[in-house]
């Protein structure tokens, strides 16, 4: 089973735009992450999950990209602005993250 591409475009872009700084960029603005990702990568971690938890799509492709976005980048702000409140809060849902596969890594 493949990947849709929508799904695979809209990562593609997320990783792209992350990788760059501008994801957000409004609500980022000021905030240098990239320069963290060398020596402290969770946050990135935990952002790629709040992006795929929130992805929806359909038959025509990703039918909420900018939503999936802006919550990822409400996690980076709140995670370098401890007075940053995200609203909605985060559900469990969408800071839970999963496994590779259902028997390990080799698979």
């Amino acid at each position: 089973m493949k990947v849709d591409k929508y799904v695979k475009g809209a990562v593609r872009q997320f990783a792209y735009w992350f990788a760059h700084g501008t994801i957000g960029a409004r609500l980022l603005n000021g905030i240098d992450y990239v320069s963290d990702l060398q020596e402290e990568s969770s946050f990135a971690e935990q952002a790629f999950i709040i992006f795929m938890n929130n992805l929806e799509y359909d038959e025509t492709g990703v039918t909420n990209y900018k939503q999936a976005e802006y919550r990822a980048a409400q996690y980076v702000r709140s995670y370098y602005d401890p007075s940053y409140a995200v609203e909605p809060p985060f559900e469990q849902w969408e800071t839970e993250g999963d496994p590779v596969s259902s028997s390990g890594w080799n698979n």
